[in-house]
């Protein structure tokens, strides 16, 4: 996310941040009365979402309402924190196996909505850019973790998930490695060949022989994929000012 505002979002922004806290507690309530789901996933998927609201409010860009684009984000962030809170139970989570692909389908099918938004309404931004790149990340990880609580791959995995928070903590003794990089589809078409990957690996239809070697790919080519960007802000600091 990027720093702090200078100044606290408004008080529209916390509504709308609130607002989608109860609006989740919806679909969590009917998840655990309709699937058995244990105790804790309510609190649990509250309590995630609630730390998302946070960092939103923390890094929202003063004196601006939040948008439709950050709607949508804000509303996968909710479908993520719903697959988040099965992580409370990894029994109950594989016997909804399904259930949670399919939570898992559309998470992946509505990334990229929140960006067509931003550009039919004109409201695109930088925090809108970062907040939809975080919720992948925090996606990845989510469904990283559930691949491993579930049994459907060992904690190799993690490394899917990982690669990009180590890069992120790489820029401290090496800042060089923060510079913006320019777009491009095939970082694009990486992240969502992992989230591809960990839903394939998810699926009760699918072998975990098959489910480790998509997986592996998913990593292989995730590995590649940031070689190249090093290389690129490697030689781009090496440049004479």
């Amino acid at each position: 996310m990027p720093s702090r505002s200078p100044a606290s979002p408004s008080r529209t922004v916390l509504a709308e941040l609130a607002a989608g806290g109860v609006l989740l507690s919806l679909p969590a309530l009917f998840i655990q009365r309709v699937l058995a789901a244990p105790a804790a996933f309510v609190p649990a998927a509250l309590l995630v979402y609630l730390a998302i609201a946070v960092l939103v409010a923390w890094h929202f860009p003063a004196g601006r309402g939040l948008g439709a684009a950050n709607r949508v984000t804000l509303a996968r962030s909710a479908l993520v924190s719903l697959i988040a809170a099965g992580l409370v139970d990894p029994a109950w989570l594989a016997g909804v196996a399904h259930g949670l692909v399919g939570m898992a389908v559309v998470a992946l099918l509505a990334d990229g909505l929140d960006g067509w938004v931003a550009r039919r309404t004109g409201t695109q931004s930088d925090f809108g850019a970062r907040f939809d790149m975080e919720l992948d990340a925090f996606l990845i990880l989510v469904l990283a973790c559930c691949v491993i609580a579930m049994g459907r791959a060992g904690a190799w995995v993690i490394a899917i998930a990982a690669m990009r928070y180590l890069f992120v903590a790489a820029m401290w003794p090496w800042p060089w490695l923060a510079a913006p990089l320019p777009e491009s589809r095939r970082r694009k078409a990486v992240c969502v060949w992992q989230v591809a990957g960990l839903v394939l690996a998810l699926s009760p239809s699918v072998s975990l022989q098959l489910a480790a070697a998509v997986l592996a790919s998913a990593l292989a080519l995730l590995a590649w994929s940031f070689a190249l960007d090093l290389r690129w802000l490697y030689r781009r600091a090496r440049q004479p000012a």
